[in-house]
């Protein structure tokens, strides 16, 4: 079956449900009118059938068939045979009130032009009865559904079995958890129960919303969860700063409950509240702040119309490099990448996303290789390089320090020429806060990275290279994150190298941002520090982790303390004292001043560390100190 025929066959089996709830209002509506003018007739004479003169029985008999008539066309018109059931709301209420003024209107005059007059308590009556008999009608199915929920809550309250879905506390009683309570106990697709929701307004406490008691504040999460018996927590207060909803969650994850969240307002784009938009709580929320934004203008302008080059566009990093260049109208966005499958996927995510407004060029290759990066530049011209390709696994490296060397340093150094040769504007150098006074020999490989983009700048004016150093970014790949979620998923341990062991940490959408932003800022030869925050410690981190999970650290997964992997630091730093910092427009974004070195002596150094990474030197560690003086490696 084509999928032109299947589209039809629904669209007429979704006709024919509409039909057939439509006439079953429509006989419930006809059996209203005729039903309400006879009890209006019947109580204009005391409930005495017997009593009714025989001409207004006449005439009752032979105006109905016309006011049904009448009332069918009234209610099609106003489309009031068009409701969802599930959700009739007082709009639907409204719209019979006003649909009876004018049935008022032409019921009374046409018993008068056909000389049908009946007793006026029978029009007044008769036109009241009617409209709330619409109105019930209407309401029934809904009341019912609300009976029915409210007594399976109940039920399930006082101890007995709950077949009827999860039990939920709602945090925030204002218009957001106001609309969550309504959908849902209004609707049957859900399967989950509002029993209590938490406010901190004392105001509010004691009193309920559409039924829903509201139990308690922030302190009182823990214990009136396990009084309800609750399931899920949500939390409702989409205008809660990112501290207060860290002092929420920190509590609410203790209750082994599953937690869920409405996005802040800044991510609510439309500003709609909806059950839909209620997704899990991450680790994120729980790291205590509003996400950091940028001036989004001053990137546009700068990327708009230009040709913009990302190596190792495919990784973490690059892909979303990509994804937010892509946003910003570039004039030709060039990903090249030596990994095939990522680059295949990220071409293939912004194709999707962009059809043909987006003029997408994906690459192979290496920057390892002198010819084919310094033909890409050649013939693709970019205005702007970012230079996200890199080795960046540190316990990898250690072990293979000669590959880091070819890579990061040489890759580097290659690039960065072929883009001067090519009449690149602006290089953008990815780097790290394990640059600083390493203790690893990917953190060296990334100082000297910086140092060849300082000696760069000062040897070729037309390119602006400039270096973005930040920490470690949620959910990359190989961080701890995506580790930890499948340690947790197989049961444990969970490993964490030290107790006390803290990182820096952004999201990979906000580390991409604060790039971009600081690319706009570079002049040349900076070396840009994003301020990531306070510093997290790993093990509070795979903790709250395992709590949001919905089990307990030490208990349902155990975490093992494996001990610092060679080259690993218990604290990352920022800035080398000698750097200093200068401040910017934006707050979370910091200069670090150029270090004097004798650029000759620099290449030189580089020429032999070149030689000596193709030789798999053993004391390729020796040459890296002799040009990084603040790199001390273990048993050096």
């Amino acid at each position: 079956m084509s999928l032109t025929e299947q589209t039809k066959l629904q669209t007429k089996h979704r006709r024919n449900i509409w039909l057939r709830n439509a006439f079953v209002v429509f006989l419930a509506d006809m059996f209203i009118v005729w039903f309400a003018f006879f009890a209006a007739l019947i109580l204009r004479f005391d409930f005495s059938y017997s009593q009714v003169p025989e001409r207004y029985l006449s005439n009752y008999i032979y105006l109905m068939p016309l006011w049904c008539v009448f009332t069918f066309v009234a209610f099609y018109i106003a489309k009031l045979y068009h409701s969802i059931w599930s959700f009739v709301s007082i709009e639907e209420a409204v719209r019979v009130i006003g649909v009876y003024i004018i049935l008022a209107i032409l019921e009374v005059g046409s018993s008068l032009i056909l000389n049908c007059r009946q007793p006026i308590s029978f029009y007044v009556i008769g036109i009241m009865f009617a409209m709330f008999g619409h109105i019930f009608i209407r309401f029934s199915y809904r009341l019912l559904r609300r009976l029915v929920n409210r007594s399976s809550t109940f039920s399930s309250h006082s101890g007995k079995a709950n077949d009827y879905g999860e039990r939920v506390m709602i945090i925030g009683a204002g218009d957001a958890g106001s609309i969550l309570v309504k959908e849902l106990k209004n609707s049957s697709r859900i399967n989950q129960i509002p029993v209590c929701l938490i406010d901190d307004n004392e105001a509010k406490i004691g009193r309920s919303l559409y039924g829903v008691p509201v139990v308690g504040g922030k302190k009182d999460i823990i214990t009136k969860s396990a009084e309800y018996d609750i399931d899920t927590i949500i939390f409702a207060i989409p205008s809660a700063s990112g501290l207060v909803r860290k002092e929420y969650f920190n509590i609410a994850k203790e209750t082994g409950c599953k937690l869920r969240t409405l996005p802040g307002i800044y991510q609510l784009s439309s500003g709609d509240v909806s059950i839909s938009k209620v997704r899990n709580v991450e680790l994120t929320d729980l790291l205590g702040r509003d996400p950091i934004t940028v001036d989004n203008n001053a990137v546009f302008g700068m990327i708009e119309g230009k040709k913009i080059l990302v190596t190792g566009g495919g990784g973490s990093i690059g892909s979303e490099l990509c994804r937010q260049i892509a946003e910003h109208h570039p004039k030709q966005l060039i990903i090249f990448d030596i990994y095939e499958n990522n680059a295949y996927e990220i071409q293939q995510e912004l194709i999707r996303k962009y059809h043909d407004n987006l003029n997408l060029v994906t690459l192979i290759g290496s920057v390892r290789n002198t010819h084919r990066i310094t033909s890409v530049m050649k013939k693709y011209k970019p205005d702007i390089v970012f230079h996200a390709a890199a080795h960046k696994h540190v316990p990898l490296m250690e072990v293979s320090p000669n590959e880091a060397v070819k890579n990061n340093v040489m890759g580097t150094y290659k690039t960065a020429r072929a883009a001067a040769e090519a009449g690149v504007k602006k290089f953008v150098l990815i780097s790290t806060d394990k640059a600083v006074n390493p203790t690893n020999i990917m953190g060296a490989t990334k100082r000297i990275c910086e140092m060849i983009i300082q000696m760069m700048d000062r040897q070729m004016p037309d390119t602006s290279y400039v270096a973005v150093r930040f920490g470690n970014v949620l959910g990359s790949n190989g961080s701890v994150i995506p580790l930890f979620r499948k340690q947790i998923a197989e049961g444990g341990p969970v490993t964490v190298t030290h107790k006390d062991i803290i990182r820096f940490f952004m999201t990979i959408p906000e580390a991409v941002s604060l790039v971009l932003q600081a690319s706009y800022y570079a002049k040349g030869g900076e070396i840009f520090v994003l301020d990531m925050g306070d510093p997290v410690k790993i093990d509070d981190m795979a903790r709250n982790l395992i709590k949001l999970s919905g089990l307990r650290p030490d208990v349902d997964i155990k975490i093992e303390y494996t001990g610092l992997r060679p080259g690993e630091k218990l604290y990352e730093e920022k800035l080398m004292e000698e750097e200093g910092m200068q401040t910017t427009d934006n707050k979370l974004i910091f200069i670090g001043k150029p270090i004097e070195m004798d650029d000759e002596a620099f290449k030189e150094k580089l020429a032999k560390l070149d030689d000596d990474s193709k030789e798999d030197d053993e004391n390729i560690r020796q040459y890296v100190m002799d040009i990084v003086p603040t790199y001390r490696p273990e048993n050096y």
